[in-house]
């Protein structure tokens, strides 16, 4: 079964915990969609037809700490929003892919851009829209409140929702596994 992969899996008699620690290892950029993930499954709207959105402030500072420990963090969506770009830009999130028909295509631009591999990617993503790229990236991982059928099939699943420190789990975990997370013996990921 050498060489089959699926949805980021390797296909081996292997220890699965070291496969896990492997692609953390290599890890060098976490991408997630918007919705489901940074903002959790709810849209709000207001009585004027206004979209807000918000995130957790963990996930958000966890953002922070990764970008200043080199990995590349970027955020897709098929939406496009001005409250999805003022939040985006507030926790400093880029590239950011707005508006997107198809989310692969975006993810191939944001690979290209920044020189990176399908073996250098992580991709959290909480529903069947996202198959592709986490069929693609090296990590593929789900929030908790991800859909029975990717939760089945992804690397990782995370013991956080969507919107609720899913992102702040999976940065602490690629951190520490690279020796990048200063904050260890504070964790509330290790077990």
């Amino acid at each position: 079964m050498s060489g089959l992969n699926y949805f980021g899996i390797q296909l081996s008699s292997g220890d699965a915990s070291q496969l896990l620690q492997n692609a953390l290892r290599q890890v060098k950029a976490l991408i997630f969609p918007v919705e489901g993930v940074l903002t959790g499954n709810q849209i709000t709207v207001n009585d004027r037809g206004e979209a807000s959105c918000s995130c957790n402030i963990r996930d958000a500072l966890a953002i922070a700490e990764a970008r200043r420990r080199g990995l590349h963090i970027a955020a897709l969506s098929e939406r496009s929003s001005d409250a999805q770009r003022h939040l985006l830009e507030h926790i400093g999130i880029e590239p950011v892919y707005l508006g997107c028909e198809r989310k692969i295509d975006a993810y191939e631009k944001f690979k290209v851009d920044c020189g990176l591999r399908d073996e250098d990617c992580a991709y959290i993503a909480d529903d069947v829209i996202d198959i592709p790229i986490l069929e693609k990236a090296a990590l593929s991982i789900t929030p908790i409140d991800g859909i029975e059928y990717l939760r089945n099939r992804v690397s990782y699943i995370s013991a956080y929702e969507g919107g609720k420190g899913c992102i702040r789990e999976m940065v602490e975990l690629i951190l520490q596994e690279q020796g990048k997370w200063k904050y260890s013996e504070y964790s509330t990921s290790e077990g």
